[in-house]
């Protein structure tokens, strides 16, 4: 089960004391979804993902 569904991205850089991914992942957990954040070097963003099938909107990266 590689396959994952990205909900939203944000920038690495964000401001010093802001955690706007683990925010957005804490409503997504509260809302009922297994939401975590991950970091994708590649990009340099942090991305809010929910593991499995997901649907549509599945990225394997």
């Amino acid at each position: 089960m590689n396959g994952r569904t990205v909900l939203e991205r944000f920038p690495a850089g964000g401001p010093r004391g802001s955690w706007p991914a683990e925010e957005f992942a804490h409503a997504r957990r509260l809302e009922g979804l297994p939401a975590e954040v991950v970091m994708d070097l590649a990009t340099d963003l942090f991305l809010v993902i929910v593991r499995g099938d997901g649907g549509g909107g599945v990225l394997t990266a």
